[in-house]
């Protein structure tokens, strides 16, 4: 079975998030989305509600492909965490060459913790590579719409979260 992980925080789920999933999902038999508990980045969400979104919107995902998706919360080493979940593939989405250098450097890291998981990127499409979380609460937080970079379900949860 191939088994492949996709980290990150989710905070929150974003359209480029899903596309890198949607495409990861038609890699491997069973992908774990792995949610960071990252107390250091201050999410919006909580590891709850991140989890929620995730299972939410790949439901439908995982029916269309026939792939396990399954949301994974975890705090220890990437590297740990793909052991824990028997992932033989780190998948890591791609917006610019910016991430390149960044992502670069963790796979260096990886490969001397552990040399048998590979570490796969996959550059997200042209309609997406502009959406970050971390811009999108932002624009949510001033009060601007998020509807072309989340789906319906998290701008209502934007909504719900800002008041």
């Amino acid at each position: 079975m191939r088994i492949a992980l996709y980290p990150g925080t989710f905070d929150p789920l974003t359209l480029g998030h899903i596309d890198i999933i949607r495409r990861a999902a038609a890699l491997v038999d069973r992908l774990v989305i792995g949610v960071a508990i990252n107390r250091d980045k201050g999410p919006m969400f909580t590891l709850e509600e991140r989890v929620a979104m995730i299972e939410a919107e790949c439901a439908n995902l995982s029916a269309q492909t026939g792939t396990e998706i399954v949301a994974h919360p975890f705090e220890n080493l990437l590297i740990d965490c793909a052991r824990d979940v028997g992932a033989q593939l780190i998948v890591r989405g791609l917006r610019a060459v910016a991430d390149f250098e960044y992502e670069f450097q963790m796979v260096g890291m990886n490969r001397k913790l552990d040399d048998s998981i590979e570490t796969v990127f996959l550059m997200a499409e042209a309609e997406h590579q502009a959406i970050a979380s971390k811009l999108v609460k932002e624009i949510a937080r001033l009060g601007g719409d998020v509807s072309k970079f989340v789906t319906p379900p998290v701008v209502k949860a934007l909504h719900d979260k800002l008041g």
